[in-house]
């Protein structure tokens, strides 16, 4: 692995020049630009603070870009991220969730080496799409308190929302009408213009010169330490190892988002690029990325989709973007910490409360709805309300069975079609021949095999049994199981004691080593088997 790092780093930076390098330092420019407001958004919103969350897209946006799979990739604090810590930092408080993070990492670390991110490809697009909806639903309630300029109180975002029934709350007008300003801003700031200065970090600007002029009775993001050591951060000799069992489900949730946004990141940033990634050494970033950022006071991070297409969209040629990036964003905390730290929270919360809409996959729900794919829908309705009633994990475990027991009852469904012998297919006279077509039947079936259409397919060849010959083909058959083959055993049994023949034809091969294994073919002969209807015809004709 280490030997194809050193491989790929070499293929990367193979006629690096300088307008190359000028290309890496527009593009680090502009996604710190970018990912600017966004740690600071997210990491208030994770249950830390603003500190942690720019701490975390430094160190992320340094640390994993050099060890990344993809020259392109940019990591941070994502609303994905920062929606599934909530609950987390509310139960087991900050030094919970470094140690979460710290954990999260060694599991993707483990990931990476046991190859386990190609499992992500196996999850259904619908689950992908429900999941993010979720996420977003989660950001938006996550930001109720701040928009709203109000303290709920409760474990999870569906709790805190329903103590606003229950314990009253006091608007704070000023943070409502500053929230709704950020919101109308970036809706209609220019396309264009937004390309160039985005949008977020103009309306950050523009609420910090305000409240510095006004003065607003509003919440704001606090002092940002001018270090990248923050007094609160990992204190590995306060961990006690033998009292985990309460960070374990936690980590394994954090390591599952962010081994799957980052790899649907990649994935994502590669058909933009035109450059694949390395599966197993991103996630392996990652979590080394995640194991290093709680010893200096950041939360878990994973690639960033928004940033990562910023990233390629300015110009990025290596790694180089992510790097300066985060170097940036230090330059940035060293010169901008004291203004930043009258930034209102409720000029944050507006701006996630836009990123929650966009970060929605518009086009493939509207897609799946417009053209009724039920099980699509099905699948998108459970994992949302399951990512948002319960966690990452649950929710995806929901979306991948509920996908798999609609593949069962859809597989269910097995056609099976009888028709009469036609001797014209077969350019033989029917006077010329002891045949008569009533009697002689070929039953077409398609569809798999196993426990759940048994008992159909028995039933279904039982209405055929007046017939004397009858030629079972099996070319639309993909697999079998034992249930099935038992009853197809007994169905022959009844037919030979009654003086009929059976014949089968088409069986695929992998059907066919299940026949053997079950008997059947021992039950009725290998001479009952043919390579097609035509052949078995030929044959019974001239018998």
């Amino acid at each position: 692995m280490f030997s194809e790092y050193a491989h790929d780093l070499r293929q990367e930076f193979s006629g690096y020049s300088l307008p190359k390098f000028i290309k890496d330092l527009f593009a680090g420019l502009t996604v710190c630009a970018v990912a600017l407001p966004l740690a600071l958004a997210f990491g208030v919103s994770s249950g830390a603070d603003a500190s942690a969350g720019l701490i975390t897209a430094i160190i992320a946006g340094i640390i994993v870009s050099m060890l990344s799979g993809a020259s392109y990739q940019i990591s941070g604090p994502t609303g994905a991220m920062a929606a599934i810590l909530i609950p987390i930092s509310v139960k087991l408080g900050m030094q919970g969730i470094f140690i979460v993070c710290f954990l999260a990492g060694i599991i993707l670390i483990a990931c990476g080496f046991l190859k386990l991110g190609r499992l992500v490809s196996f999850i259904p697009s619908p689950v992908i799409v429900g999941f993010t909806s979720g996420i977003a639903v989660l950001i938006a309630l996550g930001q109720l308190d701040n928009f709203l300029g109000i303290k709920t109180t409760g474990e999870s975002q569906i709790a805190k929302v329903a103590s606003i029934f229950t314990s009253g709350f006091n608007i704070n007008y000023f943070s409502m009408l500053i929230a709704i300003g950020v919101i109308l801003f970036m809706i209609i700031y220019p396309k264009k213009l937004n390309d160039i200065f985005p949008s977020s970090l103009a309306v950050i600007i523009i609420s910090l010169i305000l409240n510095r002029l006004f003065v607003f009775p509003v919440a704001t993001i606090g002092k940002i330490p001018q270090t990248l050591l923050l007094p609160n951060r990992l204190d590995i000799t306060a961990i006690n190892f033998f009292e985990l069992d309460g960070y374990i489900l936690p980590s394994i949730s954090i390591a599952c988002l962010g081994m799957v946004e980052s790899l649907l990141c990649g994935a994502c940033g590669g058909n933009l690029k035109g450059e694949k990634m390395n599966a197993d050494r991103e996630v392996i970033a990652q979590g080394i990325g995640n194991i290093i950022i709680p010893f200096f006071g950041g939360v878990p991070a994973t690639a960033a989709i928004a940033r990562t297409s910023v990233a390629i969209k300015a110009g990025c040629q290596t790694r180089l973007t992510g790097i300066i990036h985060g170097i940036g964003l230090i330059l940035s905390m060293l010169a901008l910490g004291s203004f930043m730290a009258d930034i209102p929270l409720c000029a944050l919360s507006g701006v996630l409360m836009v990123t929650a809409w966009r970060m929605n996959e518009w086009e493939k729900i509207k897609h799946i709805f417009k053209n009724r794919f039920k099980s699509a829908i099905s699948l998108f309705i459970i994992t949302m309300i399951g990512t948002v009633v319960f966690d990452l994990t649950i929710a995806i475990a929901i979306g991948v069975i509920a996908a798999m027991a609609i593949y069962v009852v859809k597989s269910a469904n097995i056609n099976i079609n009888c028709e009469n012998v036609d001797l014209d297919r077969l350019d033989i006279d029917p006077e010329e021949v002891d045949c008569d077509n009533e009697k002689w039947g070929v039953v077409y079936i398609t569809g798999p095999l196993f426990f759940m259409t048994a008992e159909k397919i028995y039933n279904e060849l039982m209405k055929f049994h007046h017939k004397e010959v009858i030629i079972l083909s099996m070319r639309g058959v993909p697999h079998a199981d034992v249930a099935d083959v038992e009853l197809l055993i007994k169905y022959c049994n009844e037919a030979r004691q009654e003086g009929k023949k059976i014949i089968f034809s088409s069986v695929q091969p992998d059907v066919m080593k299940i026949f053997k294994r079950a008997g059947l073919v021992k039950a009725v002969g290998k001479s009952s088997f043919y390579f097609s209807v035509d052949k078995a015809l030929y044959d019974l004709i001239n018998a």
